[in-house]
């Protein structure tokens, strides 16, 4: 459970989010989640449930048990299709 942790937190800051943003959307307590990204308490099943739907992560992800943080094959094949869009304006930039 470790991992867990630094995942809470990770998540958190990627998306430029303070603790108390995330408590408000996932009706998770602030001191909790602070206790969850400081290590002194584990989520329960429930709250690793609500933070992986928040974050749109798996609960594999979130628990350490995957360094993948998509939900599935689908969610890679739209990443990959942003990342395609992202390289075809590059090289159009670069062609001018």
């Amino acid at each position: 459970m470790n991992k867990i942790k630094n995942r809470i937190r990770d998540l958190r800051e990627d998306l430029d989010l303070r603790q108390i943003d995330v408590a408000k959307k996932t009706g998770i307590d602030q001191k909790t989640l602070s206790n969850y990204e400081t290590g002194k308490t584990n989520p329960d099943s429930e709250s690793i449930i609500k933070l992986a739907q928040f974050f749109e992560v798996s609960t594999d992800y979130l628990l350490g048990f995957s360094n993948s943080n998509f939900k599935s094959s689908r969610d890679v094949v739209k990443k990959l299709g942003e990342i395609e869009k992202e390289i075809n304006e590059i090289k159009r930039f670069l062609d001018k």
